[in-house]
């Protein structure tokens, strides 16, 4: 069973910073890919950033220019640092392998990790 943990969400004022980490244990269909998501109240869960399967990254264009995934393998953790943040930026943040989110009906999501841009 995947079992994915995020942490490092926070209130922050807009253009401050913040950290996301999450850590993953469990199978997964491919530890190497791995990105970010987040649901902003009454909207649908989107993939903001990711790695694909050749090690290269992605961004949504919302937040390409602000944010950067970055990963440590080798203790099964990936990133999300948060730069100039904004309160569009105000959403649940999740990780979770696109592979098995495209692929499994129904994927396991974990808890999430509240992010609150405001003045």
């Amino acid at each position: 069973q995947v079992h994915l943990v995020e942490s490092g969400g926070d209130l922050v004022q807009p253009g401050g910073s913040l950290r996301l980490s999450c850590a993953a244990s469990g199978s997964l269909s491919t530890i190497n890919v791995m990105g970010w998501y987040r649901q902003a109240p009454g909207k649908q869960r989107d993939l903001v950033a990711m790695y694909d399967r050749g090690g290269n990254v992605g961004y949504d264009d919302a937040v390409r220019g602000r944010f950067t995934i970055s990963k440590d393998p080798t203790k099964n953790t990936v990133f999300l640092q948060m730069n100039n943040l904004k309160p569009e930026d105000t959403a649940v943040y999740y990780c979770n392998s696109p592979v098995i989110v495209l692929t499994t009906p129904d994927a396991y999501w974990g808890q999430g990790t509240r992010v609150t841009v405001s003045s």
